[in-house]
């Protein structure tokens, strides 16, 4: 047997080209990784090297003869391309080898479609489905003769395929315009984030290296999580409190992929904005595959893609229980600042590395000092146990209170204001510095 195959299935044959270009090469493991992952069972591969596609039907002719003789000894209902096909080759090779055929897109597009569960989910992957499909309809019809004349039914008529386009284009607009509201929904929730001034940090990664059970542990929740390609796809947020920091939010989002179809891209727009207008992106890495630099490298595509780019990262590498003497640990660059923290997700080591790596960049603007404060001032020290930012308290022998106070400069000049202090009375002359003009 070829594969550890599943209890069911449709019976697949996988098709996989070493190209001449590195930017155009695919993994074959991730092939049959995807293919179960979308339910096929897949029971052979065929496999060559060619220094580029061939315009009828990507692959040579001799592989086409292979192919066929492959889907009539395994009786395969479908074949599977790891790569993207013209709408074109597709038609030639199912008319060869008597068998539907799907590329790499198709297949991704399945497995989201599979995934999909949430309202929003379910319009961004219809659409990018139908934008798919809208090249490839001819395929789908072998009687595109004008439609019978008759009574009441004379005239120029219209074929099945014009037809199928007209109803096509008419979903298309219609899921556009339902996006477009929850757009607006999701808009309204970011800038109420915005006002409360409330940090959101985005989980981001190739998909599979563990973001969704690294969400599970982190915030105590139970988003699905599997060791299967795309188990994530709609994205889940959660409110969690830093030290330092206070209440963040935490988003889990789709995963990415190599060569990530632009429909599918350009589709999920709206909820990739979460990554775009993020605070802070986790980068999660499986430390323990062997592929990971060039996921790293896909994942920075992508984000570049989105426009993404710019916004502060932390790497996080997991999976470390699977790597023999590594421990978990936070890597600093020269500054001190974080720059990689190295975790177990499923085993919890190093979870607690990472909220002080996040709470560090975060809260790069802390006030951390000895208060002390007049036997009239009780309000004042209210609102710092109100904020939490009291670390240690000592009353002396005429009253006053010494405080040990911690917190962000921000939160620090807000207290003031409503209090109605001068800021200058425990921030010195230097409260003014541009540095701090934005709290």
């Amino acid at each position: 047997m070829f594969f550890e195959r599943p209890e069911s299935g449709e019976c697949a044959i996988l098709v996989h080209l070493d190209m001449a270009d590195e930017a155009d090469r695919e993994s074959p493991k991730e092939l049959e990784e995807l293919a179960l992952s979308a339910g096929a069972d897949p029971v052979d591969m065929l496999t060559g090297s060619r220094f580029q596609p061939s315009p009828k039907t990507f692959i040579g002719s001799g592989k086409v003869e292979e192919l066929k003789a492959l889907v009539r000894m395994h009786e395969a209902e479908l074949v599977i391309f790891n790569h993207a096909l013209s709408p074109g080759q597709e038609r030639n090779l199912e008319r060869e080898i008597q068998c539907r055929v799907l590329d790499r897109t198709g297949l991704i597009l399945d497995i989201f479609a599979q995934r999909a569960r949430t309202h929003e989910g379910k319009l961004q992957v219809e659409l990018a489905q139908l934008e798919h499909m809208s090249t490839r309809l001819v395929r789908g019809w072998t009687h595109l003769e004008r439609q019978k004349g008759g009574i009441g039914l004379r005239g120029p008529g219209e074929t099945q395929l014009e037809t199928d386009r007209r109803l096509l284009r008419a979903r298309i607009k219609s899921i556009l315009k339902r996006l477009g509201k929850v757009r607006k929904q999701r808009d309204q929730g970011r800038r109420a984030r915005s006002r409360a001034e409330v940090p959101t940090v985005s989980l981001v990664g190739y998909t599979n290296a563990g973001k969704s059970t690294l969400f599970n542990n982190i915030t105590q929740s139970e988003v699905y999580a599997a060791d299967q390609l795309f188990a994530t796809l709609d994205p889940t947020l959660r409110r969690v409190e830093l030290d330092d920091v206070g209440p963040a939010i935490l988003a889990d989002t789709v995963g990415f992929i190599r060569h990530l179809p632009h429909k599918l891209v350009e589709a999920f727009r709206a909820t990739l904005q979460e990554t775009t207008e993020a605070t802070l992106l986790l980068h999660v890495i499986d430390a323990f595959d062997e592929d990971r630099q060039s996921h790293i490298d896909e994942v920075l595509s992508v984000l570049s893609e989105i426009g993404a780019e710019e916004v502060p990262t932390l790497e996080v590498y997991n999976k470390i229980d699977l790597m023999d003497g590594a421990e978990a640990r936070i890597d600093r660059d020269d500054l001190g600042k974080p720059v990689r923290v190295w975790l177990s997700a499923v085993t919890g080591a190093g979870t607690d590395l990472l909220f002080q790596a996040v709470s560090e960049l975060l809260a790069d603007d802390i006030f951390h000092q000895q208060l002390c404060l007049k036997p009239n001032e009780g309000n004042l020290r209210a609102q710092f146990y109100a904020q939490g930012a009291v670390v240690n308290e000592m009353v002396d022998e005429q009253g006053q209170m010494n405080l040990e106070v911690r917190l962000q400069r921000k939160d620090l000049l807000q207290i003031l204001s409503r209090m109605n202090i001068a800021p200058e009375r425990y921030l010195g002359p230097d409260v003014n510095r541009p540095e701090w003009l934005h709290t």
